[in-house]
């Protein structure tokens, strides 16, 4: 019955679970390996992810988890390895940035609230079970997230129709 049940559960969740990593993180592989990663605690955690009251933001919450300590990490390894850190483009050229850079330049909380709300359209409810906070928060870090996304983008009307249609950046 539980493998039944969490072979059912990665069917039907790998895809969205690799595709968040992705968007959080902008690595395809990394993506590929956190998803996998994720599963990984899923399965060990079943009976505790099968009587949450949505598994699946139980699952999202995972990933969201582990792509946090990947940027942690990796942050770390640049600063010990003393690489120059490259300048950002300039956010006054809004054809030099696409959504993933600008993503990629959101703090951790709010790149997470908007992924979650805007790829994965997921409620402000489902949002805050996945990430573990208040739906006060949630609405907070989206609409700070997406005003952020915007100015990174060139702050137009047009940078708020590239965040709405965003599916093509993905």
């Amino acid at each position: 019955m539980r493998d039944a049940a969490f072979h059912t559960y990665f069917e039907q969740h790998h895809v969205s679970m690799a595709r968040l990593a992705y968007l959080m993180t902008g690595e395809a592989e990394v993506a590929d390996d956190l998803a996998a990663d994720a599963l990984t605690e899923v399965w060990r955690h079943w009976e505790r992810v099968n009587a949450a009251d949505d598994p699946v933001a139980y699952g999202h919450g995972i990933v969201m988890n582990l792509a946090r300590n990947w940027i942690r990490r990796r942050s770390r390894e640049r600063l010990l390895s003393l690489e120059p850190f490259r300048r950002p483009a300039d956010p006054d050229v809004p054809a030099v940035l696409d959504v993933r850079t600008a993503l990629r330049r959101l703090p951790h909380r709010r790149r997470a609230c908007v992924v979650l709300r805007y790829a994965f359209d997921m409620s402000e409810r489902e949002v805050a079970a996945a990430l573990n906070i208040s739906i006060g928060a949630v609405k907070s870090a989206t609409s700070r997230g997406a005003r952020q996304l915007a100015e990174l983008l060139g702050g137009s009307d047009a940078a708020m129709a590239r965040i709405d249609g965003w599916e093509a950046a993905r």
